[in-house]
């Protein structure tokens, strides 16, 4: 697919940039990528495939995140462990190193992790958005659940799962044999995190709670009131753990951002399953499709 680009010039970092950015346009293994200079911020860009938002990359400023999932993930990052303590992450689902970068810039000499399959995108945003050199960010190409199990027992302090093919998340990335080997690279105070997408009636965000407390002793799910109340289409971030969460300070980080949103935990998130049972591999399907007009 051809690109478009703009004559490029050397701006203050001494890293040469757009003089006028232009959309870059590139066919990857998942689709047709876009990344689209964002006016408002001079040096960021938001990647979209097949015309999805996937993710938003202020280079001048890493520490910022407009998608407001990011934010909220963003939060289980700042609450991990004490601030600018470096950890031990990995990124399933790479995007455009969003979430990566934002530990990097958080947390200096943390150690990370991102496993993305598709290596043409990869290619695409090493080259377009360049990591910074002296963040120790490893990229691995491949599959999230290969990937993962890659990693060392015990090695992580926090997993992110954030991974889409055609705006759906994967069916083998949804089982309780997919959590078993999170748990299994995460240490005794480790915390996952995963996006997740669905709408009304919210069957397959009901099946992913019972299938997280089937294999963590603490949940809690930060989402938007009106997607929580199967009113629209959205994103939840489900955040599991088998030490105490930080359930307060989570609480009022979430109902303070610029779009609120609610964390449920304890009773009201068992109810809110409606008795719904853990998926297994045998059993799992990809995530709903969303509805044409969330991307309008």
């Amino acid at each position: 697919m051809g690109r478009s680009r703009s004559t490029r010039d050397t701006g203050h970092t001494g890293r040469r940039r757009p003089a006028a950015a232009q959309p870059v346009v590139e066919a990857v293994d998942g689709g047709l990528a876009e990344l689209v200079p964002d006016p408002d911020h001079g040096r960021a860009w938001t990647l979209l495939i097949d015309g999805a938002p996937q993710s938003h990359v202020d280079l001048d400023d890493p520490a910022y995140l407009s998608f407001e999932y990011q934010r909220r993930l963003g939060h289980v990052i700042d609450l991990v462990a004490p601030p600018g303590k470096p950890v031990q992450a990995v990124h399933l689902g790479g995007g455009a190193f969003t979430l990566a970068r934002y530990v990097a810039a958080t947390r200096p000499r943390a150690t990370q992790q991102v496993v993305e399959r598709d290596a043409s995108l990869v290619q695409l945003v090493r080259r377009e958005l360049p990591l910074d050199q002296g963040a120790r960010i490893r990229v691995r190409s491949a599959d999230a659940r290969v990937g993962l199990a890659k990693v060392p027992d015990g090695w992580a302090d926090l997993i992110i799962a954030d991974v889409f093919s055609g705006a759906r998340t994967p069916a083998h990335l949804t089982s309780t044999e997919f959590l078993d080997e999170v748990r299994r690279a995460l240490g005794p105070f480790g915390v996952y995190a995963a996006n997740l997408a669905d709408g009304p009636p919210l069957a397959h965000l009901r099946g992913q709670i019972a299938t997280a407390a089937a294999r963590f002793a603490e949940l809690a799910l930060i989402a938007d009131a009106a997607v929580l109340r199967g009113k629209r289409f959205g994103n939840a971030i489900l955040v599991a753990s088998n030490a105490p969460l930080p359930l307060a300070e989570l609480t009022r980080r979430a109902a303070s951002d610029p779009h609120p949103a609610r964390v449920e935990h304890g009773k009201p998130l068992t109810d809110f399953t409606g008795g719904a049972v853990p998926v297994t591999d045998a059993a799992a399907v990809a995530s709903p499709a969303p509805p044409p007009s969330v991307f309008r």
